[in-house]
């Protein structure tokens, strides 16, 4: 073969290898390690589920305290705002839950009788807690009911409790609001006026009328009517 050829072909070899390795080369970061082949593939990220709001129907269903088939039922009209309705929630209920709620003899339903804005605001945030949340922050509010009922800002008060109780500031606002829950509360009030005549507060109506017990009453003056009626 002729010597030109022959180095014509050689350099042309050793130029397809330099170029072979400069490429490999390029695609090797400064770090030593080897560039995928392919970039990454992009994925949207993924959006978590949130529950739906629940209903009006649901935020205004009952909460019963104890276990539903209890035979004697208590209906608990009070007033957030009420002093003698604050003083049964934290002297007298506890007793009665200890001796007849507990042990499946009796259950408790508060059913919302607001005399004032203040106590109808208390009342829906009440109800736009967790469920299992519903009837420890009632106690805490009925604890707490000096500090927030005089407030100078009420709702603006309330929304810290409920901020204890793991809602929202987003959720307390809506619930505020909520002139549908609202106005839920107040027909259940003219149904406890119109049905089992109650005037005042804290009035118990036990097991449909059967026994009516009006202002924050003795565990004695209780445990008589509960026994009663137990079967």
């Amino acid at each position: 073969m002729n010597r030109n050829l022959l180095g014509i072909t050689a350099l042309i070899a050793v130029g397809m290898t330099l170029i072979i390795g400069l490429a490999v080369v390029g695609s090797r970061p400064s770090n030593g390690q080897t560039l995928p082949v392919q970039p990454p593939v992009q994925t949207a990220p993924v959006q978590m589920a949130q529950a739906p709001a629940p209903s009006t129907a649901d935020l205004l269903a009952d909460r019963v305290l104890g276990n539903p088939n209890a035979p004697v039922t208590i209906l608990d009209y009070s007033s957030m705002t009420c002093p003698h309705c604050a003083a049964f929630h934290t002297e007298t209920l506890p007793k009665i839950k200890e001796a007849y709620i507990d042990t499946g003899k009796a259950k408790l339903i508060f059913r919302d009788f607001p005399f004032d804005q203040a106590a109808l605001r208390a009342s829906m945030l009440a109800r736009c807690a967790p469920a299992e949340r519903y009837y420890p922050l009632l106690d805490v509010l009925f604890k707490s009911q000096g500090q927030w009922s005089r407030a100078a800002d009420p709702v603006k008060a309330l929304a810290q409790y409920g901020k204890l109780a793991g809602m929202s500031e987003q959720v307390i606002n809506a619930c505020m609001a909520n002139q549908a829950l609202a106005d839920g509360i107040l027909q259940s009030r003219l149904v406890g006026q119109d049905k089992y005549k109650v005037e005042a507060t804290p009035t118990f109506v036990l097991n449909e009328g059967a026994a009516t017990i009006s202002g924050a009453q003795s565990f004695e003056t209780f445990a008589a009517a509960i026994d009663k009626l137990v079967k």
